[in-house]
């Protein structure tokens, strides 16, 4: 018997995202989500693990597919609504579209509370999330109680001014005596005052985080350094867990033509790392472009994508000041060295490919920008007129198919660079203009 092969998963990249398995009919079998989608998907296929589930579904996957996401908890949105919308057979078997807890702040109660819950429904609460974990979260809803934060009250009796709790459950509270509850039921605080508080609850919860980050962190310092290291862990996981509710989420609606468009840009990301020959897919691509009017304004742009789509907080601007004249060539090293020299120096995480607009002299020019700054970066040109691809110690140019995935992700990347180095030398001709 045939024992079919198993599914290519160099393609896969060390980013955030969710991978989707398919079998030989291109039928989904199974949705995750993932913090490293190479290192994930590369478990499924370990022969020591011995799970009986993944070695039925494991055979079956003929393809797989991922789509690049900002966070965790994006991934846990995108992952969610995949499942529910197309019910693939080993996310039911394995009951895998679980619920993920919300944050809710019950702002439709005379006196609110702030609570986990798996289910949000229309009750004039305030929701946050969902959180893929939970326990870090606790620690530091529990911390934040305690240092009273907002302190609103953890009991779950359903009382309000105009029906009071019974004095006997007063008497028997345990925060009530320690004073760690502010204790609305027994009147301790008027009803605005401590609605006040709960409202504090919510727009801390809507991202003011950057101040108690600070001091945390600050406080950690200073614990790592008197040896406290007990102390010291819980306020790292404290950090972590407000980075976990500040996490970037993109998606507010996800409809079927995203899902079809992310899909077709990893699979161009895919289709790129074999037509180039690369050893890893190029998840993370800078393209440089250099634009000038004869000679004046000279400025370089460098435009980025991440998963096969726009990232535009890396994108960078460089007004050329070592090069006089009309010098592409000299332009292009300049850029490309000064921005892999901070790269390198900073510790930074390298781009998978560094794309030029141009020839093979643009492209020798990037290559000794690139040993000069000592770093090892595969390197590609795109030379416009018949869309020739260059690569360093490849005599011939590579012409790519007008239709291949790949090529229009290239063009993408030299337009979008192109069109970003225009837009600030026009802006730097006009300040120019108007000093003179």
């Amino acid at each position: 018997m045939t024992i079919p092969s198993a599914p290519d998963r160099s393609h896969l990249p060390h980013a955030c995202g969710v991978y989707l398995m398919r079998d030989a009919s291109g039928g989904l079998l199974y949705v995750g989500k993932a913090n490293d989608l190479s290192k994930r998907v590369a478990q499924y296929f370990n022969p020591s693990r011995g799970d009986l589930k993944i070695s039925v579904m494991v055979p079956l996957a003929r393809a797989i597919d991922y789509i690049p996401c900002a966070s965790e908890r994006e991934a846990l949105l995108l992952e969610r609504r995949l499942i529910r919308r197309h019910q693939p057979f080993f996310n039911s078997l394995w009951k895998d579209d679980k619920s993920y807890p919300y944050l809710k702040v019950t702002m439709g109660e005379d006196f609110p509370r702030l609570l986990l819950t798996r289910r949000r429904s229309k009750d004039g609460g305030a929701y946050f999330g969902p959180f893929p974990r939970v326990s870090p979260l606790k620690n530091l809803l529990r911390y934040l109680w305690r240092a009273r934060f907002f302190p609103l009250r953890p009991c779950r009796w359903d009382f309000s001014p105009a029906k009071p709790l019974d004095p006997r459950k007063i008497s028997s509270c345990l925060y009530y005596h320690t004073g760690e509850c502010p204790a609305p039921c027994a009147g301790r605080i008027s009803p605005s005052d401590y609605r006040a508080i709960a409202e504090r609850a919510v727009l801390f919860l809507k991202g003011e985080y950057a101040k108690l980050r600070a001091r945390f962190e600050a406080e950690m310092k200073a614990c790592a350094e008197s040896l406290d290291f007990e102390r010291a862990a819980q306020l790292r996981d404290n950090v972590r867990a407000l980075s976990q509710m500040g996490e970037r989420v993109r998606l507010r609606l996800v409809r079927e033509e995203d899902v079809t468009g992310s899909l077709a840009a990893s699979r161009s990301v895919t289709d790129l790392q074999q037509a180039l020959g690369l050893a890893s897919p190029p998840f993370h691509i800078e393209c440089f472009d250099v634009s000038h009017f004869q000679g004046r304004q000279t400025v370089a742009a460098m435009a980025c994508f991440q998963g096969g789509e726009p990232f535009k907080d890396h994108y960078r601007r460089f007004r050329i000041r070592q090069t006089r004249g009309i010098d592409d060539f000299k332009s292009m090293a300049e850029a490309v060295r000064r921005r892999y020299r901070r790269l390198s120096s900073a510790g930074e995480r390298l781009p998978g490919l560094v794309l030029v607009d141009g020839g093979k002299g643009q492209l020798g020019a990037a290559e000794s920008a690139l040993q000069e700054s000592k770093v090892n970066i595969p390197l590609a040109a795109l030379a416009k007129r018949i869309e020739e691809v260059f690569l360093p110690e490849r005599s011939e140019s590579l012409i790519l198919d007008r239709s291949r995935p790949a090529l229009r992700l290239l063009q993408r990347l030299r337009d979008e660079a192109h069109r970003f180095g225009v837009s600030y030398h026009r802006l730097l001709r006009g300040k120019k203009l108007l000093e003179g």
